[in-house]
């Protein structure tokens, strides 16, 4: 049975959706494939290299190109490994290391995770940000947050300041913050590589509610924004209504200006008409993964600078 027959016998109105953004024998073996194991070398713990030539006794490690701390590993159980019980390397989805990279948080600033858990990406800017400046990690799910405080300690994550609220809570706080990382709740098509439910399970109508609430998020976000700051948007789906719909809505409710991305990877042309409705040209500078593009889950990521 071919990877289109698998997709279609599971769920024959994702392949039906799917199949208008792109319909290539490639793209939909990707999409069940399994994905490959890949981990983020902890600085706060130890240095790059002495984690790197510890690992390589044992494993096999291939560098992600766009991550200098980033590998994709050869083992399947990461928790059996003396490392990763430390701290010292997290299990981390490789494009789930690109909205961190894109952010470029410093030490000193004020930064807000808006949907944290379960930290993955928060652990990361703390690493970039040295321990240094305040970041806050917010998730409005309260069993969320426990393992998003779990992971944040094992990690040794210092600098950071856990709440727990809707993320549009934080519009109240207008032009406060130097840099925010929305990596927004979605409808996780890219995730089908994780677990063959996100296929199964997956709907038009849970893809349009989250779409709802990704607005409402990016809105208060970009509130939240100091000016001359950097607001990263991005989810693990490929649906264009959550993801170039969402930043064409915020270049039409705002004045904020879409960056190019520019990193070693492969990438798919953002969506520029989708079902009769039509985007802003500024959405082509916004980066779009298919499966197949890097052998990763897909991803979108929107790098947004307000004026």
């Amino acid at each position: 049975m071919s990877a289109r027959d698998i997709v279609r016998e599971a769920n024959r109105k994702f392949y039906e959706r799917y199949s208008l953004l792109e319909d290539t024998d490639e793209f939909w073996e990707f999409i069940i494939r399994s994905l490959r194991q890949s981990i983020r070398v902890n600085t706060l713990k130890a240095p790059l290299d002495v984690v790197v030539e510890r690992l390589s006794e044992e494993f096999e490690l291939e560098p992600v190109p766009w991550v200098e701390e980033g590998f994709f590993i050869n083992s399947d159980n990461l928790a059996g490994v003396p490392e990763h019980g430390l701290g010292l390397i997290f299990g981390q989805e490789a494009s789930s290391m690109i909205p961190p990279v894109v952010l470029d948080p410093k030490p000193g600033e004020l930064v807000l995770d808006m949907a944290a858990a379960p930290g993955s990406k928060t652990g990361q800017m703390a690493q970039y940000m040295k321990n240094g400046g305040c970041l806050i990690a917010n998730d409005m799910k309260k069993g969320r947050v426990n393992v998003l405080i779990a992971n944040l300690n094992r990690m040794g994550v210092l600098n950071a300041r856990v709440t727990i609220k809707d993320g549009r809570y934080f519009g109240r706080f207008d032009n406060t913050f130097d840099r925010i990382l929305l990596d927004a709740p979605c409808s996780s098509v890219g995730m089908v590589r994780k677990s063959f439910r996100f296929l199964r399970e997956w709907q038009l109508k849970t893809a349009l509610r989250y779409s709802n609430i990704q607005k409402r998020l990016i809105l208060a976000a970009y509130r939240a924004l100091k000016p001359g700051g950097v607001l990263v948007y991005s989810t693990c789906t490929i649906d264009p209504i959550e993801n170039e719909e969402v930043v064409d809505y915020l270049l039409k409710k705002t004045d904020a200006e879409i960056e190019r991305i520019q990193l070693p990877l492969k990438s798919s042309e953002p969506v520029l008409e989708f079902e009769g409705r039509k985007y802003s040209e500024e959405v082509s500078k916004c980066l779009r993964l298919h499966p197949q593009d890097n052998d990763s889950e897909a991803f979108f990521v929107a790098k947004i600078v307000k004026p």
